[in-house]
């Protein structure tokens, strides 16, 4: 019965930087938890660039018999990229937006923090009191008539003949599914583990060829270290997008466990990012096929616990997606190799808004770094835009429109998050963290300013190089 061990902590617990994220932590030995004054000692706690930590959890850290040092994967750079030279302005930039977003948010003092934190737990609790979370089944029949409504009118100009009008209408089935199967993944419409993911499961996988499990293990991850350029795969589109000066520096991605390499592709292509991001944008749900049978095929998905049949759901999932649509309709039923293709790009383009959707919140926003002292509310409001729309218009934007809302409390179920925002809105003002929102119009000006600014800093870059070639500043040099 070791399996867990509950203990207590004085006072005010002090976050780590866990290990992924390039925590250090000293070397396990039995004095090392003498006592429990040990375990408070101000060196322990040094902020987010500690030296030691506590021993490990019998939960999470398991001590390797033969060593009494804790193992992981290098994190950070790597012997290569400290060996090369950076340009001196890209960390004065890093340092201007510390400057900027601490001038701008909350003091990241303790006691701020605290006080912050406070408040977000009182804000949860009047949101559980309106019942918030409770989620409403009467907007889910409404959703479910959307989507047949689409669905059939896309079969209807099937039989018709009508290639190009009936992919616009499936285009348009696979954007709205997308909305559901997010709430299903965030358990925010039954509550129910099992329940939502074969819901999730359902609409991702056996309707729109994508895997919920993928996108799960992603988006965990994106909730947790939102907008990090090293940690939040949803940032993370080297060489086509870069949205911080850092990854012109080529940084490992600890999700995907490689170098993110600002190699000659990634110079030429972030050069024109700003003109080239809704094009990608229409072609993105090819890529999210790629990863979703990467994950089911590479033994990314979980091999035990109760979430170990989900990988077998979801490839006969795939297996009956790419039946009806990729042998039922493209195959035998459009006549010849253009009406295929024709098909294929109308009814993948016309989804595509969801993929500005999903950037749209996060793409301009704040990608610094301010140590783990800064509050999870605070981080996220940092991190995250809000988009203003007429309530008419939410069946557009499925509830992405309010993702900072969202990323505060991912269980609210979308149609709540309305009026769930004059809470968080209160909330701000009380805290006085600004609470960022945008109309649809202004947001991607702001991203397509962001996306802009470094590719400017690309250009200069390699201006600079070209400048230094050309003149033979180290000709002289051995």
């Amino acid at each position: 019965m070791h399996s867990y061990q509950i203990g207590r902590i004085e006072g005010t617990w002090i976050n780590f930087l866990p290990p992924i994220q390039g925590g250090k932590f000293r070397a396990y030995t039995e004095d090392t938890c003498s006592s429990d004054e040990d375990s408070t000692t101000p060196e322990i706690f040094s902020g987010s660039s500690q030296d030691g930590s506590i021993p490990p959890s019998p939960v999470f850290d398991a001590v390797d018999s033969k060593s009494t040092v804790r193992q992981r994967k290098p994190t950070g750079t790597t012997s290569t990229e400290q060996s090369q030279a950076k340009p001196a302005f890209l960390d004065a930039r890093t340092r201007e937006e510390i400057v900027l977003d601490t001038a701008k948010y909350p003091s990241l003092d303790p006691a701020s923090q605290e006080e912050i934190k406070r408040k977000y737990r009182e804000l949860n609790e009047r949101i559980k009191a309106e019942g918030l979370y409770d989620c409403n089944y009467s907007c889910y029949f409404v959703e479910c008539c959307r989507y047949t409504l689409f669905a059939g009118l896309s079969y209807t100009f099937l039989r018709m003949g009508w290639w190009a009008t009936s992919a616009f209408f499936l285009g348009c089935f696979w954007h709205q599914l997308v909305f559901t199967a997010h709430d299903a993944g965030h358990m925010g419409i039954t509550h129910n583990f099992h329940v939502d993911t074969v819901i999730g499961m359902f609409i991702a996988d056996y309707l729109g060829g994508l895997s919920l499990g993928w996108w799960k293990r992603s988006h965990n991850v994106h909730h947790i270290v939102t907008n990090e350029p090293e940690h939040d795969p949803d940032i993370e589109h080297i060489p086509f997008f870069a949205i911080s000066h850092r990854f012109l520096t080529s940084l490992r991605s600890t999700y995907y466990d490689r170098i993110m390499t600002f190699d000659a592709p990634a110079r030429f292509l972030l050069k024109f990012q700003n003109y080239s991001y809704y094009p990608i944008m229409m072609l993105a749900r090819f890529n999210l096929y790629v990863l979703s049978w990467e994950y089911l095929l590479k033994g990314q998905a979980p091999k035990r616990g109760p979430a170990w049949w989900h990988v077998w759901f979801e490839l006969v999932g795939q297996v009956f997606f790419w039946t009806w649509f990729g042998y039922g309709v493209m195959y035998k039923t459009l006549p010849d190799a253009s009406s295929r293709i024709i098909f294929l790009l109308v009814s993948h383009i016309v989804s595509s808004p969801l993929h500005v959707q999903i950037t749209l919140s996060h793409f301009a926003m704040s990608t610094a770094d301010l140590g783990v002292g800064e509050s999870f509310a605070q981080k996220m409001l940092r991190t995250t835009m809000d988009v203003d729309c007429p309530t008419w218009l939410d069946f557009f934007h499925g509830g992405l429109q309010f993702q900072a809302i969202h990323h505060l409390y991912p269980r609210i179920p979308r149609h709540n998050l309305r009026r769930t925002q004059k809470f968080v809105i209160e909330f701000c003002r009380d805290t006085g963290i600004p609470y960022a929102i945008f109309t649809f119009y202004d947001g991607n000006k702001e991203v397509i300013s962001r996306l802009g600014d470094v590719a400017k800093q690309v250009r200069l870059m390699e201006e600079c190089r070209k400048s230094i070639a050309e003149d033979g500043v180290f000709s002289h040099h051995h």
